[in-house]
């Protein structure tokens, strides 16, 4: 597998495009609107919020992909089209209607998705004048343009792909992501969307992508909340002529692997944008007596905000580790448990290590990036998480969302 350029239209037959079509504020005319189309029609796969108050574009994309054919992806910033009751599903209706015109397809495989403020009217008119153009500028150059468009309070674009050779082809896999605040598993409050060029079922592909999303974007947490507009999609096309990948083959385990590669870079890069980050830091349980066990105690870490602002602050004050250990929920034995930070141990047997390696732990706090290893002694299994640290910049940028 190889890392390469071109993100979301690295894939063949993959083209995008973004503009500004008046949903952000005037004076910043920042791109607002975005439009990925695929040359040829094919399965897609998805993954939604699961927070019960879902907007308006989760829920027609879920009716579209009980059908499963998808063509192309309009995608709107500055408005989440969320909380806005029946107008807001006929909005979200007449956004895949527009697409579909213009693509001359019909409109249950037209894919749509909004981010932006919750409970405003979304301003169809202007989505209305602007698709007729934006269906001319899509180019195999326009994914980095499309990036952008979907961006709230990200200072980046995200985008990644891969490609390897399968079934005597060779297969590519591009994405781009959205996501910088109110992140926290299933799911945060993102919007991804990967392509590839592999010709797959969707049966293979929904499970591919499955995979990759509970293993990538529901590892991840900036500040434990989620969103009504969370979304995960992938479109397949066929186009690099492979031999269709089958579930249980080599190749399919290698396309796995490819479709998880892009949406851990991906999700790391939401990190790292995440709303006043300075650090990244993973949190890794291991001997665990399961995995579900594993998985709450690190996102019960992981989601602390007295370890989060620690991290931030560069107070190596392990204790608050272990008191959110102690509250996981998940029966252990204190006097078992070890900590490592970086390549410093601090607890071993429940107990401190004292002030040497204390002094050893505060050099590691001070990186950017590092490891909590968390030995809870009891079993085999094993699961993980990466948190970011919570600044000033974080409530500023908050309390202030609207405005």
């Amino acid at each position: 597998m190889k890392t390469i350029t071109g993100g979301i239209t690295a894939p063949i037959g993959f083209r995008a495009a973004g503009m500004y079509c008046g949903i952000k504020k005037k004076q910043k005319k920042q791109l607002d609107l975005a439009l990925l189309v695929s040359e040829q029609e094919g399965p897609i796969a998805g993954v939604f919020t699961t927070n019960q108050v879902a907007a308006a574009p989760v829920l027609l994309d879920r009716l579209h992909l009980k059908k499963g054919i998808g063509r192309a992806i309009l995608v709107n910033s500055g408005n989440a089209n969320a909380c806005t009751g029946p107008h807001g599903m006929r909005v979200a209706e007449e956004m895949a209607q527009l697409a579909a015109k213009a693509l001359d397809c019909p409109p249950h495989k037209i894919f749509i998705g909004s981010t932006g403020v919750i409970g405003q009217p979304l301003p169809i008119d202007c989505i209305k004048k602007a698709v007729p153009t934006l269906v001319t500028r899509v180019t195999r150059r326009g994914g980095n343009e499309a990036a952008q468009a979907i961006m709230t309070t990200d200072l980046k674009p995200k985008q990644a792909a891969v490609r390897a050779r399968l079934g005597g082809r060779m297969v590519t896999v591009g994405g781009m992501a959205k996501g910088s605040g109110m992140i926290h598993p299933n799911m945060a409050t993102m919007l991804a969307y990967l392509t590839t060029d592999a010709a797959i079922s969707r049966a293979a592909l929904q499970t591919a992508l499955s995979q990759a999303v509970d293993q990538s974007f529901n590892c991840i947490t900036v500040d434990g909340d989620t969103s009504t507009n969370d979304t995960v999609l992938c479109l397949a096309n066929g186009m690099a002529g492979n031999q269709t990948l089958k579930p249980l083959s080599a190749d399919f385990r290698k396309f796995c692997a490819m479709v998880e590669t892009v949406c851990r870079t991906l999700a790391l890069k939401i990190c790292w944008d995440g709303e006043g980050v300075t650090k990244v830091v993973r949190v890794e349980v291991v001997r665990a007596r399961s995995t579900t066990a594993a998985k709450q105690i690190a996102q019960t870490i992981a989601t602390s905000n007295l370890v989060k602002t620690a991290l931030f602050g560069g107070d190596a004050n392990w204790g608050r580790v272990m008191a959110a250990l102690g509250r996981a929920g998940v029966p252990i034995d204190p006097s078992l448990v070890s900590l490592q930070f970086g390549d410093a141990p601090m607890v071993r047997n429940g107990q401190g290590l004292g002030s040497v390696a204390e002094q050893r732990l505060s050099k590691v706090f001070r990186a950017k990036e590092f490891t909590i290893l968390v030995d809870i002694a009891q079993g085999k299994a094993g699961a993980h998480m990466w948190t970011t640290d919570l600044s000033y910049e974080y409530v500023r940028i908050n309390a202030s969302y609207r405005s």
